[in-house]
């Protein structure tokens, strides 16, 4: 239902656009994409940090004029907020990261890419048009399947590689194991399509499979690298999730310059999953073009900072150098004002996104956006400011847990 001014009735909130979802994904499906690491605390902190912060709003100031854009790769972003890479996307809506990647282009806002997503780069970009767009990379151990991504990349008009560093090993996800995630028929991993074995990438979910299958999967299967304790030996295989992933062996001194050379110089090099003032300043030192603050959507180290405590380190480290982006836990748009009044740029999200996508396909990638949008502007205006650049800590009072308030 429709009412005036083009609100979704049923939907009002991202809280709401989550009940909906749960109601239209799969058990599976769901869990997959909602759960944190061990017990998801730190996957609840993301959003509870935002409850610590109060908004000091000003008055009698004349906000007729409200402009919410920002600079973002040499361009101009028309809201400080993106669509983060989240894998699989099929699995929300048949169309997937197509489908993300039109709603995005609809509201000129970019989005990110996941390597291991259920749409190809090329796809992706089609339906991007000139729409900005970012590519998240795992840098696998096997160097020449990530070289071919970047460069298809590069060809494809991608402006950054978000560099994922916080999975040098994969976070205990007990829901996933329980359930024996696998990616369902006709699903692939899209961009590495030609190096995986029907097996490997299209197993049911449900684990059933017929004996021609099996027999391919016995011949064909991943197997994750390991050390013996005098050498490493890489991942093998068709390539997984689960095996190729996670990178023990990554280290600034060597993948950083190796990655800046292999991006240069049309796409930038950025490092996401960076949470202390010690890595951001190793980022600076090794010239990466931006930080994206974040835990993996709390899905690796469980009892880490939520990505909100760990922005202001990481920006007073920065000193803007460089831009340093956040994401995690944000669900209104009062959010994404408290995380720029600590200093963070821009911001990302991602299961609101994938919410709106089971809602409603295109549409409801829309509606998560517009409804992020018009709470970040109301937002804005209520509090006193008309441009991104006046929104400061000043705006912000801390609440311990006593409940009294503390300037920044």
């Amino acid at each position: 239902m429709v009412g005036q001014q083009g609100h979704d009735l049923n939907c009002l909130t991202i809280a709401e656009l989550e009940a909906h979802a749960k109601q239209r994904m799969d058990k599976q499906t769901r869990d997959y994409y909602n759960e944190g690491a061990d017990s998801g605390s730190t996957l609840l902190e993301n959003c509870q940090a935002y409850s610590k912060y109060r908004i000091r709003p000003r008055v009698l100031r004349d906000i007729s004029l409200i402009d919410t854009s920002c600079p973002l790769f040499g361009g101009r972003s028309p809201i400080p907020l993106g669509v983060a890479p989240t894998a699989m996307q099929c699995l929300a809506h048949p169309e997937g990261e197509v489908a993300t990647a039109r709603a995005c282009r609809k509201a000129g806002v970019v989005m990110g890419l996941s390597s291991f997503a259920t749409s190809t780069v090329e796809d992706v970009a089609a339906a991007s048009g000139q729409n900005p767009r970012v590519l998240q990379l795992y840098l696998f151990e096997e160097r020449e399947h990530s070289r071919k991504l970047i460069r298809r990349a590069k060809a494809a008009g991608y402006k950054a590689v978000f560099l994922t560093v916080d999975t040098p090993m994969l976070g205990r996800r007990n829901l996933e194991i329980r359930n024996q995630f696998k990616l369902p028929k006709p699903y692939k991993i899209a961009n590495f399509a030609d190096d995986s074995s029907s097996a490997a990438a299209m197993t049911v979910m449900d684990g059933s499979t017929s004996d021609t299958e099996n027999r391919e999967e016995k011949t064909s299967s991943s197997a994750p690298g390991y050390h013996d304790g005098k050498k490493r030996t890489p991942p093998s295989g068709p390539i997984s999730f689960h095996s190729h992933a996670p990178n023990p062996t990554l280290c600034w001194d060597r993948d950083i310059d190796w990655l800046k050379k292999e991006c240069a110089p049309e796409m930038e090099v950025w490092v996401k999953g960076i949470a202390t003032a010690e890595d951001a300043i190793l980022a600076v030192h090794h010239n990466v073009d931006g930080i994206v603050v974040s835990n993996h959507g709390g899905r690796q180290l469980n009892g880490a900072l939520a990505t909100l405590d760990a922005l202001p380190e990481v920006v007073e480290a920065v000193q803007k150098k460089i831009p340093v982006h956040v994401d995690g836990g944000i669900r209104h748009g009062t959010d994404v004002f408290k995380a720029l009044a600590l200093g963070a740029d821009f911001v990302w999200i991602g299961r609101p996104v994938l919410w709106g996508l089971s809602y409603k396909g295109q549409e409801g990638v829309e509606l998560c956006l517009k409804l992020l949008r018009d709470e970040f502007t109301l937002c804005m205006g209520l509090a006193g400011t008309v441009s991104i650049p006046e929104i400061s800590k000043d705006y912000l009072v801390k609440i311990d847990k006593a409940g009294f308030t503390s300037r920044l």
